[in-house]
């Protein structure tokens, strides 16, 4: 039997100074105990998990969320996001926001417990983002300010003033017979190719004049015809105070749907702090289309055009949020042109005939007008505007008051001659200067005018100036009439800011002048000959 080691190992007691500092660190770990017990216990986190059932093109059948809300936004396993649309017994149906080629069956799906929300901010000036607020540029992320949900409840009666002031689009046909105000809705409709997105911008471009924010909604929109957008508004140093949103034709239905939504939140952060803002859709017909697609996909019954009965609603509560407000609502405005197109001329079918009954007044291109080389190709006997005229400035409203009138009445008198009908002087007359009032209206594309030179050539065209030119030289003698307006009419401008009337010497002034401009260039030709 061996003897026990008794022998004590190195370090086996503390020294005098190390039972004090264990005395103390006991101490404080009961004092963390009892704190610790004492502390109210954390409350229990509930996480509904669902499963992905069923997935097409765009949408997906989600079950296991029964608490789920409507228009509430869900977070699927591989990272996309979705909305729900439909609640049905044990199962949901979702709109997608990202392709449906990343989802797979059987997937967990998660409640966010929020609805869809977009940043918003000034930085959001002069830069191109997705449905989502999303920078799609290159040019880096932008520093929002805030979310806001993308839906809100449009402002009541009491929180709108009546509309006052116009929006200059800076073009003579809309601006002198179809005028538009700030915090109005007004529809451009036609077919296609009919110049609808070139008056849009135009009257983007336009605002350089004025310190109105600029957003312009692509909805369905090739990616080619949003870079020309672009473009032009670099062009006319208009991006800076622009935001363009695209939810182009290559994406995600989800997106289309939710991009208007998106682009009036964003409005509605510039008026709320009394900025005037105008929101261009382009177009809602693509809007419809995929609504109506995400709908039909979601199996809800079809109605007239196959467009589910909550189509009307769909556009009624994106467009009731634009107006004029008054000061205890922030003062600001939001002014909607949104975009529709007809087949064939049918002003009649489904979405164009709502799209009618909510705004408040609507720009008809027709192309007919087309075929004849008229740009923009405005139908003054079906475009009108409901409330713009109360907004138009008076020294522009006495010069266009017989312009619609001329116009109704020379459009007769051209189809009665048609027939080889013959004509007396008097209505030889009226055929010329309606021609030459027609033509005149002609417009160049992204070359939106001052009101002072509107005011020129429309006052030189109702009084008779372009009667003797052929319709080869309108152009040019418009021009030298623009350019004489620049140099002597800067009192037309003192007028309008005054909102008075022009006086019988202002229309003399102004009628000697674009006639010596048209003369001083006809010596010109006759001088240095027609090849010169």
């Amino acid at each position: 039997m061996t003897d026990t080691d008794h022998s004590v190992p190195e370090n086996r007691f503390p020294s005098h100074s190390q039972p004090h500092a264990e005395l103390h660190s006991a101490e404080q770990f009961e004092a963390w105990r009892k704190s610790m017990l004492a502390a109210p216990a954390p409350a229990p986190v509930l996480t509904e998990v669902g499963r992905v059932t069923e997935v097409g093109d765009g949408v997906a059948i989600v079950t296991g969320l029964a608490r789920a809300l409507a228009d509430e936004l869900l977070i699927f396993e591989c990272g996309i996001q979705g909305i729900v649309l439909d609640l049905e017994p044990g199962r949901l149906g979702v709109i997608l926001l990202g392709p449906s080629e990343l989802i797979t069956l059987g997937e967990d799906v998660r409640r966010t417990r929020k609805v869809v929300s977009v940043p918003i901010g000034p930085a959001f000036l002069g830069r191109v983002v997705d449905a989502m607020g999303r920078p799609r540029d290159g040019l880096g992320a932008i520093a929002a300010v805030a979310e806001t949900p993308i839906e809100a409840e449009a402002p009541g009666i009491l929180s709108r003033s009546a509309i006052f002031r116009p929006l200059a689009t800076g073009l003579k046909a809309i601006d002198a017979a179809v005028p538009v105000g700030l915090g109005q809705r007004e529809l451009i409709i036609g077919d296609r190719q009919t110049g609808k997105t070139s008056i849009a911008i135009d009257t983007m471009l336009n605002q350089s004049r004025s310190d109105v924010v600029c957003i312009y909604c692509a909805i369905g929109q090739r990616g080619d015809a949003v870079s020309r957008v672009i473009a032009a508004l670099k062009k006319g140093d208009m991006l800076a105070r622009s935001i363009v949103m695209s939810a182009g034709d290559e994406e995600t239905p989800g997106l289309a749907y939710i991009a208007p939504y998106s682009a009036m939140a964003m409005a509605e952060y510039f008026s709320d702090q009394g900025r005037d803002v105008l929101v261009i859709f382009d177009d809602l017909t693509h809007h419809a289309r995929s609504y109506r697609e995400l709908s039909l996909l979601l199996r809800r019954p079809p109605g007239r055009e196959a467009f589910p009965g909550d189509i009307f609603y769909v556009h009624a509560r994106l467009l009731e949020r634009a107006g004029q407000f008054t000061q205890e609502a922030g003062g600001g405005s939001i002014t909607a042109l949104p975009v529709v197109e007809t087949q064939a001329e049918n002003l009649s079918a489904y979405i164009p005939t709502n799209l009618i009954s909510i705004t408040d007044g609507q720009i008809y291109l027709s192309p007919r007008l087309v075929r004849r080389n008229q740009f923009p190709a405005v139908d003054l006997g079906l475009s009108v505007s409901r409330v713009g005229g109360k907004a138009q400035s008076r020294t522009l409203r006495e010069v266009a008051g017989n312009l619609r009138v001329t116009l109704s009445q020379f459009e007769e008198l051209e189809d009665f001659a048609r027939f080889g009908t013959r004509l007396d002087d008097t209505t030889r007359a009226r055929l010329t200067r309606g021609a030459a009032v027609r033509t005149a209206l002609r417009q160049a594309e992204r070359d939106p005018m001052p009101p002072a030179e509107q005011l020129a050539v429309l006052i030189a065209a109702m009084e008779g100036l372009f009667d003797a030119l052929p319709e080869e030289q309108l152009s040019g003698a418009m021009d030298r009439i623009r350019a004489a307006a620049r140099k002597h009419f800067q009192f037309i401008d003192e007028r309008i800011n005054e909102n008075k009337g022009l006086s019988k010497e202002d229309r003399e002034r102004i009628i000697t002048t674009a006639r010596t401009a048209l003369s001083a260039n006809r010596s010109d030709e006759v001088s240095h000959g027609p090849d010169a």
